[in-house]
């Protein structure tokens, strides 16, 4: 029987069998939605589509929807009901209404995933590998469309920056950060020379977060890389193992930089990482800037308690609200606007205990806790409001402690965990 390694070597459980079972179509299934989540580049995007079927199959055949997991269900109720609740303010009505029919599409898939982790949290790694190889295809296009490396390849770039499959490059670099950490995870914990095949597809993530140049996504990267190693840090009992933490700690850190120092050698890359890299640009000071209308958009709400309407604060600003909590109020309603944040603190609160548990799937709940903290912060400068892989990470949230309140309440153990299927 072959065995699959987890991330540190040790044996974790067979893998899916890829004959034509019910099992691996599922896996194959599941393995497909976590590749095809990168590819949003039109709307709908080969990614909705494909989900909804999938959800619909998947419910049909008896995927449950468990009471571990009941806050993520109810509080995206409540966050799509204030939506639809605002929607009669909106000027543009089809506009407003098909604004909330993704909103609520997006929340189901989070539950979607949240339900297929607490039933197998094995499934993480059919996930993980969807994922990861789903994204070093979208970053290698937003590389070869930087480099205009054939003909067209312009397509995948947008204001001479990097931006893949997606319409935007500030979506497109943040969408690379979960696989960039949880292959940095391999070389953290694992044998180094028997995971330096990682490396091809860690630089070609890298290079695309560079490139996608967001100071957003090279923000989520810094911060959810550094708050995972620290995890990693404190978590480590063994002398031995945090002191190598220590050493290759300190050589990516010389890697980085020379990395750095190789790509801004190119006059194009130089250019655009100077601009890109003040802290404040042009539209975020100003009398209406991005910092200006957050406290503007504040001030609107209070007189708005169902809200502005989707679609609607631009009209008055002439530009986004760029912050998902302002926006969580304008477009949601005070109801929609306090259930997200509700949702997104007790998201953090439920999840962060699991980050200190012993489990065969323990690295991917630290990358993904990781991650999804570095999104909850850039979330006050970028409106993540319609962004999948944000949803994606809410639901395997949710999943994984599901999955960790299953085990505890005896039903079912860690090593007997249920099939991927009935």
């Amino acid at each position: 029987m072959t065995v699959w390694a987890d991330h540190d070597g040790g044996a974790l459980a067979a893998p899916p069998s890829f004959g034509l079972s019910v099992r691996s179509l599922g896996n194959g299934a599941l393995w497909l939605a976590a590749f095809l989540s990168g590819f949003v580049i039109e709307e709908p995007a080969p990614y909705e589509l494909y989900m909804v079927m999938l959800t619909v199959i998947w419910l049909a055949c008896g995927l449950k929807l468990r009471r571990e997991f009941a806050p993520l269900i109810i509080l995206m109720m409540v966050f799509i009901a204030g939506g639809l609740g605002s929607t009669p303010f909106a000027r543009n009505f089809g506009d407003a209404f098909m604004y909330m029919a993704v909103s609520g599409f997006l929340g189901l898939t989070a539950i979607f995933y949240a339900a297929i982790l607490a039933e197998t949290p094995e499934r993480s790694r059919i996930i993980e590998h969807g994922y990861i190889v789903g994204a070093v295809i979208v970053a290698l296009l937003g590389i070869a469309g930087y480099f205009h490396l054939f003909p067209g390849a312009e397509y995948f770039t947008r204001y001479d920056r990097a931006r893949g499959t997606f319409q935007d490059p500030n979506v497109f670099g943040p969408f690379l950060v979960l696989p960039t950490l949880l292959l940095s995870q391999r070389l953290l914990l694992g044998p180094i020379l028997r995971n330096l095949h990682v490396l091809v597809p860690l630089a070609i993530l890298v290079l695309g977060i560079f490139l996608s140049f967001s100071r957003g996504a090279w923000g989520v990267l810094f911060a959810s890389f550094l708050l995972l190693y620290v995890i990693h840090l404190v978590t480590e009992q063994n002398s031995a193992r945090r002191g190598r933490l220590v050493l290759i700690g300190l050589a990516g850190v010389f890697l980085t930089a020379m990395l750095l120092a190789v790509a801004l050698s190119i006059d194009t890359v130089a250019d655009m990482f100077a601009q890109r890299a003040r802290l404040v640009q042009e539209y975020d000071g100003g009398r209406i800037g991005r910092f200006a209308r957050y406290a503007l958009g504040f001030q609107m709400v209070m007189e708005h308690p169902l809200g502005l309407g989707p679609l609607e604060f631009n009209k008055y600003f002439h530009e986004d609200e760029h912050n998902v909590y302002l926006k969580g109020f304008t477009t949601y309603g005070w109801i929609g606007g306090l259930a997200y944040i509700l949702l997104a603190i007790w998201t953090v609160a439920a999840f962060l205990p699991l980050v200190f548990k012993s489990r065969p799937w323990t690295p991917f709940v630290r990358a993904v806790f990781s991650v999804f903290i570095a999104h909850l912060i850039l979330s006050v400068i970028i409106d993540t409001d319609h962004w999948r892989h944000m949803y994606m990470l809410y639901g395997l949230a949710w999943g994984l402690i599901a999955a960790d309140k299953l085990e505890r309440r005896g039903v079912w153990r860690i090593g007997s965990a249920p099939s991927p299927t009935r």
